[in-house]
């Protein structure tokens, strides 16, 4: 990764010997990734707001519709200011892959900057980001009645059982998918005992016809301290803003804690802790424990799994120098790409 400040990328041996690369295309999107607690969402917001910027979520828990306090959603007043997609599109009970992410995603960039504007992705899951730029092929179809059946079965493992079938079943992919969490470990192993072949297998001799998308790619980092202290925070401000009043009416409303939107970090604690196994200082600490391990996973995902040329922001600067230090990648990437003036114009058009 380029971390503002620094010198930039080191350069191996073999490339100073290498054919000169060929001229980059020009960045399609913007996107902002850290783990849970970084700031993404505050600092998208002020940053798509200089760029004239309309924001797509990255969040595999903000696509659900009635889930705004326990997954921290941006309210209708920052709506109103900057554009949104990707939010309230499915119901708890329902479905959405990186797959699904991933054209949906193609469509809004699109839309975006044929609008002029600029597409500013910001959130945490990196598979959706990875989807864009790496792009994965097309499930296989699986029963949905022999799926969540198996699922369901899964759900209710310990989760070092879960990482044990995952390994068994798909050592190739073993350590992505546990990275992923536990939406990505359930997929990993049912497609492998539903079909017979591992998701490696799949992706090997099942390409997808998509291009990937160039992008400037912006990680906060954050101190384990600081980022601890955060989670801390924001639980504690979940439940004195209704998070538990939110759960107890999706519940209410027939989900359950094994749907897809609600077997989440957070939720599934408060389900059971509404369900009276649990205290609401046990539903906390646990949500605490557990979001604590999210957000060292992702840190993990994004340290392995971007390329290079990432930049990495001091998630713990200022506000203005946060937005500055992005705003600056954003800019210095499209000026290698353009080609004297009008080169925006230009850029846009493609």
């Amino acid at each position: 990764m380029i971390a503002i400040g620094h010198s930039g990328p080191r350069t191996s041996r073999s490339s100073l010997t290498a054919a000169a690369p060929a001229r980059p295309r020009p960045p399609r999107f913007l996107a902002i990734v850290g783990p849970t607690g970084a700031g993404k969402t505050a600092l998208s917001l002020r940053v798509a707001r200089e760029l004239d910027g309309e924001i797509i979520s990255m969040d595999s828990r903000q696509v659900y519709r009635g889930m705004d306090v326990g997954t921290d959603k941006v309210s209708a007043r920052q709506r109103a200011l900057v554009p949104h997609h990707g939010l309230d599109i499915r119901d708890p009970g329902q479905r959405y892959s990186a797959g699904e992410f991933g054209r949906d995603a193609r469509r809004w960039i699109g839309a975006i900057r044929s609008r002029g504007r600029v597409p500013v992705l910001a959130g945490g899951t990196g598979f959706f980001l990875r989807v864009l730029t790496d792009p994965i092929f097309r499930e296989p179809p699986l029963d949905p009645a022999r799926r969540d059946a198996l699922e369901a079965v899964l759900a209710a493992l310990p989760r070092p059982e879960v990482e044990r079938w995952v390994r068994a079943l798909d050592p190739d992919r073993a350590d992505l998918a546990i990275a992923g969490g536990c939406q990505r470990m359930l997929r990993t192993i049912t497609i492998t005992l539903l079909t017979g072949h591992g998701l490696s297998w799949w992706h090997h001799r099942h390409p997808t016809d998509a291009k990937a998308l160039p992008g400037v790619v912006c990680v906060l980092d954050v101190p384990r301290e600081v980022l601890d202290e955060r989670i801390r925070r924001r639980i504690h401000d979940m439940v004195a803003g209704g998070f538990r009043d939110e759960v107890a009416g999706l519940l209410g409303a027939g989900h359950t804690r094994d749907d897809p939107g609600l077997n989440g970090v957070g939720y599934r604690e408060m389900a059971d802790h509404l369900a009276g196994r649990i205290t609401l200082e046990d539903a906390m600490e646990r949500t605490r424990v557990a979001t604590r391990r999210y957000a060292k996973r992702q840190v993990t995902w994004f340290r392995h799994q971007l390329g290079p040329d990432a930049v990495t922001v001091d998630g713990t600067a200022s506000a203005a120098a946060q937005q500055a230090a992005v705003v600056s990648a954003w800019r210095a990437r499209r000026g290698e790409s353009r080609a004297g003036a009008g080169g925006a114009v230009a850029e846009a058009a493609r």
